[in-house]
């Protein structure tokens, strides 16, 4: 065990002198190597001193340059993307909300705008990578869905990214909906299936727990679908879905 030694101390011995004498050295040779390491960093950087400058000015312009492009770019381009939006967006409410027989044409000036003013369509075009872009494609998507375009609809609500626990869901549930209007159910299973579980939502989870369900039925699938109905009863037995679980959940028990 190592005992601390007071300054001046002289060795009792030889064997004291010896250790002492070893042990100057090691700590000489440790900052010895210490100043060669530190040296050397120094020979570098004074031999790199331009190139590390730039770097660091590169780095310093790329962020300023980022700050830049968000205040005076993005920034205006995403108020005025949502200004546009306010007009379609009303065309799109009224078409969802008012009568059926005009529905087709409030949905048309939904798309393609009017009154001077930018439909969804233009909105995801001349504002790409703005808030109001990635809605457009959501509200386009559900138009053409609604105006029985499925293709279409397929098209624009897959472009839509969404993080929030209603539009997401509601979103991949519509190209469920469209899947199945193109009598592609197995497509549809998958999309609904996606979509009840891409967040747990009172309102949005087993309305598509049970769309998943009654497709799978539709092929041949109780034991794909059971899961799905007694999904609901455990965990959304609230919901306006609970009240036609067992109806459904019969004919899957029956099939098998």
């Amino acid at each position: 065990m190592a005992t601390y030694k007071k300054r001046g101390y002289k060795p009792k011995n030889k064997v004291e002198e010896v250790e002492q004498i070893e042990e100057h050295s090691t700590t000489a040779e440790v900052f010895n190597t210490l100043d060669e390491g530190a040296s050397k960093t120094e020979e570098w950087v004074a031999a790199n001193q331009k190139y590390i400058l730039g770097a660091v000015g590169l780095v310093a312009l790329v962020i300023l340059g980022y700050l830049g492009f968000q205040k005076f770019i993005q920034e205006p381009k995403e108020q005025e993307a949502a200004n546009e939006m306010f007009t379609a967006q009303q065309y799109f409410d009224n078409a969802v909300n008012g009568n059926s027989k005009i529905s087709d044409s409030l949905y048309n000036l939904a798309l393609n705008g009017g009154e001077g003013k930018y439909g969804f369509l233009e909105i995801i075009e001349n504002y790409g990578g703005t808030s109001a872009a990635n809605r457009a494609n959501y509200y386009a998507g559900f138009s053409y869905l609604n105006m029985n375009k499925y293709k279409e609809a397929i098209d624009y609500l897959g472009d839509f990214k969404g993080e929030d626990d209603m539009l997401g869901p509601l979103a991949i549930g519509g190209i469920g909906d469209a899947f199945s209007q193109l009598d592609q159910p197995e497509e549809a299973l998958g999309y609904y299936e996606k979509a009840a579980n891409a967040k747990s939502n009172e309102l949005v989870t087993p309305r598509f727990l049970l769309k998943a369900a009654i497709t799978a039925i539709s092929l041949d699938k109780p034991e794909v679908a059971v899961p799905f109905l007694e999904r609901i009863k455990e965990e959304f037995p609230k919901s306006v879905e609970a009240n036609q679980v067992d109806v459904h959940l019969g004919k899957a028990q029956a099939m098998k």
